[in-house]
């Protein structure tokens, strides 16, 4: 690593991006910081560190990395250490993720932070325009532009350094701190792309990689207070609402406009999310007394926004259009009716005249804002001398005028009059005829801080303007884009009162800035830095600044003390005055609260008048609502007994006479009393207690307050329980009125049977001694909560015990009277089981037709069905589910449907399995094996489904943010659980004498080692001798990248991305003398067809052993005899030194051993000996498998 640093520049401005090539979708994130793999160690240098550098890491090896995350060597940048932090095969995305990490994070002091502006460059290698660079934006619907890139190429040799790019400001920028430590993009580039050989991202499997970083002294943003430092707060950002939020804070810094905003008529009993003019007067109240950054979620509310339209990012021209429509049309009828078109509305005249006869047309029209043009104009003085540009109409585009026929004429805009505050809106977004596509024009864009448009005698006004009016303006705010063409970050420099104070309003901070930042900075255009290696690189390194004004607003001079007038408390409506100090208040308190939750318990209390309440009404399955019972919030170091007197005074039980039963959750999800707590328990403190009892939720705690109830209704004392004693909880059916109600509690023993209870249950629900009922067991798994397709419950044997039933504590018994013979058709639901079925059902259909409403006019186009009928004989009420359609094809032929499936989009892997293989006429449906399909790619996902991996066909057809309709299926020899068992290893066996390679699959339990692969092996090729010892490498790109040791675990090893090759250990490997080395050996040649020369390696790759003092002459009669090379071909070899892809040639006398470093040959991958010749062998394909691992065929990778 070296370190560059020439004298710093001065003046510099915004180093930005360059023109894009393409775009791609991305968007930068911040991610957790974990422990991981790093790449190499290597400590910071000790030198003198400047503001800002360029850091490249050249990562060798890059497509057989193991480790999920990779990260860089630690460089330093003003003062702080940095490193890149890479996801080589995507963070969970199809993309490589790539991020810059504060490398100390877990060392530093609380309260931390450091602000930065950065950009991440991936460097293409073999044409340096097409290199990927990505600054950061705070992008919410992201977008980001590839650009120009200059790659530090020292006689072919990458190396990696630091390189100075002086005191600049990138303004990709971020605060680092602990909670978001790096920062970054997570889709930077499709893996396709970077892994496709032909791209020249990945050169000799070695990938290079830049980070850019410009460090700025701060003020923090986490301890930063926005109201204290600068007198103004920000906005929250509610996903992607950055837009709105400049806009707001512009209008709202207009007091003209919030005066009138405040006189809207609106009364204590309107709604804010549902009254646009309140909530903005609530939004604009609180940004003036508030002394924190303010949420718009009323507002959005109030515009009929749901969450979704949060996180979609819209333009801010359009939002300014439709809220000033939406206002004055609420303005009307009131006493600030008007003072939209007061404020912002100015008229200016359309007009043709015609040259050769006295005939003139014109029209007159208003505008709220002006749409001006970038391209092509320097400022905003050349937009408006291009608004008002007079256009001929002549030859064949010459005007029909009244009376006079085709004429030659002129056609123009001037303007009436402007406004009291001039909206500018400049067209940073055009229509790309030639790339057919929309694009961002980041030209450079000049704006004065005064605009005189009476300028060069009125040249912009027409002869009916009122030329008494004096048309400067000065500039109160700039509204700057940050990104792409389909996203980027929004925010507003403004100066409120007009002075030489500038604030930088973006979201929730707000800070102070000055002039340049506020202007020149937001001009856009491009920046050139200078040489920094003038020896190796003549071009000048330039960056196009992708932050640049989108949006102007200017004030009128003459009326300015008009429009910056005092708003104060006067007026503001008496209610919402009241109303917002109201909410102020239990803001403050539920903030305390929060603060004070981890003293606190919440305890909920749930007694036998809540199961009354609730059982038939709301619940159903269950006993009750715990949502919907009294809580008690009580300090943690509190004894039980102290809450027991709590309970006392709320519900006038004496504290003798209360026993609590904890609750406890089933398997089924289910809550049910299970045991009553014990003295001791009731002796410990709430906190203990809690999280005794709870540890899945030790928030809360959940009891049941049993209260026996005498002779005279009055408590008393609750009776001794045994472990015999079993509390069950009743619940009584009535067929006829479909009512289900509890009728109450009884303690049984284990022992006894139902049969001992019937009089007591016929007292409880009101029957005749006698009377004869039927008893059921609601507890079970089928149906409990959990929405299963069928629901069973359980008759019971009043003859068998309660224990033989299988029945304890908390269990629910359902019963009714016998439905009469043939009753069934004045019944719908004549038992509890039909009726507990029609309520599952009934309860389920709540749940998903709101989903499928929204669906209802594209339901046939989704194949979504719902369908609703009695099921013949059990006369129960059953639901259909929505269904989908599935394209299934055959993984051997993923190009072809094969056959159509109608299947339930809740069906799990064993359902479909089970379909595929009855349509296939297979008795076993454990051996289909499912694949999903990659929307991008069009092709299937490299890994199949694991088996029981997801929990319905709706997760198997997702791919992302997309949703498909076919799956691939392959017929396996073993059932799918087995076989997962396993590990399945494709192996190219090279034989020792023979010019053949063939494939063999090798499946062996998961825990077996590479010494059982090659056993196995053994057992199926053809040996050179009976003796022969095998070895297994890694293969990939016609390099060998590793030998594995016997001893490795094989479930760690993928052959999908490179070749696994066996082959025999030959006899002078074995025998290695001292200092004799064992070499890689590669062929190669050099690819010239882009005018850049490169290496290119193909064949096989081969060890070679040398021997001290050996010279080339010696090595090369081996090499010769070993590939059997005739003669004449041979002596057309070239022999080179090759180190990162730079061949050193050698002569016949030189001493091959002195050219190799002394290291194992393990990772000796890019120093090796290359023999330079022209590839004349035929592209031989592999045995087998042909549809995925093909001996010539580049790796893709999509996922």
């Amino acid at each position: 690593m070296t370190l560059m640093t020439p004298p710093p520049l001065n003046q510099q401005e915004d180093d930005e991006m360059l023109v894009p090539q393409t775009d791609l979708a991305d968007g930068p994130q911040p991610m957790e910081v974990a422990q991981a793999e790093t790449a190499t160690a290597v400590d910071a240098q000790s030198v003198d560190d400047p503001p800002s550098a360029r850091f490249t890491w050249t990562i060798d090896n890059f497509s057989r990395l193991n480790a999920k995350k990779l990260y860089s060597d630690v460089f330093v940048v003003g003062g702080y250490k940095w490193r890149i932090l890479i996801f080589p095969k995507g963070n969970n995305v199809d993309h490589l993720s790539m991020y810059l990490d504060v490398a100390d994070s877990a060392t530093l002091p609380y309260g931390w932070s450091r602000y930065a502006q950065f950009s991440l460059t991936v460097i293409n290698q073999l044409h340096q325009k097409y290199s990927i660079r990505k600054g950061f934006i705070w992008n919410e619907t992201w977008k980001s532009c590839p650009l120009d890139m200059m790659v530090e190429n020292m006689g072919g040799l990458l190396k990696l350094n630091l390189v100075y790019i002086g005191d600049s400001s990138m303004d990709t920028q971020h605060q680092f701190n602990a909670r978001e430590s790096d920062w970054g993009f997570t889709s930077f580039m499709p893996l396709g792309e970077l892994y496709d050989p032909g791209r020249g991202y990945l050169v000799n499997d070695t990938c290079v990689v830049e980070a850019d970083v410009a460090v700025r002294k701060v003020i923090d943003y986490w301890s930063h207070d926005s109201k204290k430092e600068t007198g103004y707060v920000g906005l929250k950002n509610q996903g992607a609402t950055c837009y709105m939020n400049s806009l707001l804070q512009t209008l709202y810094h207009i007091p003209y406009f919030r005066k009138a905003v405040y006189h809207m008529p609106t009364t204590e009993n309107d709604i804010p999310s549902g009254s646009i003019p309140l909530a903005l007067q609530s939004l604009f109240y609180k940004l003036q007394y508030s002394d924190t950054s303010v949420a718009t979620k009323e507002l959005t509310k109030s515009f009929g926004w749901d969450t979704y339209d949060s996180f979609m990012q819209h333009d801010v021209q359009e939002l300014n259009r439709v809220l000033c429509e939406k206002l004055e049309d609420k303005m009307k009828g009131t006493v600030v009716e008007g003072t939209i078109q007061q404020l912002f509305e100015g008229h200016h005249m359309n007009y043709i005249e015609c040259i050769n006869v006295d005939y003139k047309s014109t029209r007159k029209e208003s505008f709220y804002d002006l749409q001006l043009d970038v391209k092509g104009c320097r400022d905003v003085y050349a937009s408006f001398d291009k608004y008002v540009e007079v256009e001929r109409l002549e030859g064949d585009n010459k005007y029909h005028a009244e009376q006079h026929g085709l004429q030659d004429a002129r056609k123009g805009v001037l303007f009436i009059d402007f406004p009291p505050v001039l909206q500018l809106q400049l067209k940073r977004f055009e229509y790309d005829f030639m790339r057919d596509t929309m694009v961002k024009i980041n030209d450079r864009y000049e704006f004065p801080l005064q605009l005189d448009l009476d300028r060069e005698n009125g040249k912009y006004l027409s002869p009916e303007a009122d030329r008494s009016v004096r048309n400067l303006y000065t500039l109160h705010s700039v509204l700057v884009h940050s990104g792409g063409v389909h996203g980027g970050h929004y925010y507003a420099y403004i100066r409120p009162t007009l002075s030489d104070q500038w604030f930088k309003f973006d979201d929730e901070r707000v800070t102070k800035e000055d002039i340049k930042r506020a202007l020149e900075e937001q001009y856009g255009g491009e920046e050139e830095l200078p040489q920094t290696n003038p020896g190796f690189n003549n071009s000048p390194f330039k960056f196009t600044k992708y932050s640049n004004a989108y949006m102007l607003v200017y004030i009128r001079e003459s009326d300015k003390e008009k429009i910056i007038c005092n708003v104060d408390e006067k007026d503001i409506a008496e209610h919402l005055r009241i109303r917002l100090k109201k909410e102020q208040e239990e803001k403050e308190q539920k903030r305390k609260e929060k603060a004070e939750a981890h003293l606190y318990t919440i305890i909920k209390v749930a007694r036998s008048e809540d199961l009354l309440e609730q059982i038939g009404k709301d619940v159903y399955f269950d006993l009750v609502d715990h949502d919907k019972v009294r809580s008690f919030r009580i300090q943690k170091q509190i004894t039980f007994n102290l809450f027991k007197e709590e309970v006392a005074k709320e519900f006038g039980i004496p504290v003798q006479l209360q026993r609590f039963w904890l609750w406890a959750k089933r398997q089924n999800h289910t809550y049910r009393p299970n045991r009553p707590l014990t003295p001791q328990e009731e002796a410990q403190s709430v906190g203990q207690l809690r999280e005794v009892s709870n540890k899945a939720n030790n928030a809360e705690l959940k009891l049941f307050l049993e209260v026996e109830i005498g002779q005279d209704l009055r408590p008393v004392p609750p009776p001794e329980k045994t472990k015999e004693d079993i509390l069950l909880f009743f619940k009584l059916y009535d067929p006829s009125k479909e009512e289900l109600r509890y009728v109450g509690r009884l303690f049984v023993k284990g022992s006894g049977k139902p049969l001992e209870i019937l009089t007591k249950l016929n007292e409880m629900a009101g029957f005749a001694p006698d009377q004869e009922i039927e008893l059921y067991e609601a507890s079970h798994l089928h149906f409990e909560i959990k929405f299963e397709p069928n629901v069973m419950c359980e008759h019971i044997d009043k003859r068998l015990t309660f224990r033989s039933s299988q029945l304890e504590d908390g269990d629910i018994v359902c019963y009714q009277k016998p439905p009469p013979m043939g009753s069934d058709e004045q019944c719908r639901y004549p038992d509890v089981p039909s009726f507990l079925e029609y309520m599952h059902n009934r309860q389920f259909l709540i749940s998903v037709l709101p989903w499928l409403g929204s669906f209802h006019s594209n339901s046939r186009m989704l194949g979504i069905g719902i369908m609703a009928h009695f099921q013949p004989g059990k006369e129960s009420w059953v639901t259909g589910f929505t269904r989908q359609v599935v394209r299934f094809r055959s993984l051997e032929k993923s190009k072809e449907d094969e056959f159509c499936l109608e299947l339930s989009k809740l069906h799990t892997y064993d359902d479909v399995a089970e379909r595929v293989a009855h349509h296939l006429g297979l008795d076993d449906p454990s051996k289909i094996r499912l694949t999903s399909h990659n929307c991008y790619s069009q092709q299937p996902k490299p890994q199949p489904i694991k088996y029981r991996g997801v929990d319905h066909l709706s997760d198997m057809l997702v791919h992302y943010n997309q949703t498909s309709d076919i799956l691939y299926y392959e017929v396996l020899d073993i059932p799918l659980p087995e076989l997962q068992g396993l590990k399945t290893l494709k192996v190219a066996f090279h034989h020792a004498t023979k010019d053949e390679v063939v494939i063999h699959t090798i499946r062996l339990p998961k825990q077996s080692t590479v010494g059982d692969v090659i056993n196995d092996l053994k057992a199926k090729v053809e040996l050179s001798h009976p003796n022969a010892e095998l070895r297994l490498l890694e293969v990939f790109y016609h390099k060998i990248y590793k030998i594995f040791p016997h001893n490795e675990k094989i479930e760690n090893i993928n052959d999908q991305y490179w070749t696994l090759r066996a082959e025999e250990v030959p006899e002078e490997e074995k025998n290695l003398a001292p200092h004799d080395r064992l070499i890689h050996v590669y062929h190669f040649m050099k690819d010239t067809t882009q005018n850049q020369v490169q290496v290119q390696n193909f064949g096989e790759p081969f060890f070679l052993v040398i021997h001290e003092g050996e010279t080339l002459t010696e090595v090369k009669i081996r090499i010769q005899k070993k590939l059997q090379v005739p003669d004449e071909e041979f002596s057309k070899w070239k022999f080179a030194f090759l180190s990162l892809g730079r061949p050193e040639y050698l002569q016949d006398s030189d001493i091959v051993s002195s050219r190799f470093q002394r290291r194992d040959v393990y990772g000796a991958w890019e120093q090796y000996l290359g023999l330079e010749h022209s590839d004349n062998a035929p592209k031989r394909s592999y045995a087998a498998n042909q549809n995925r691992h093909t001996f010539e065929k580049p790796v893709k990778i999509y996922n």
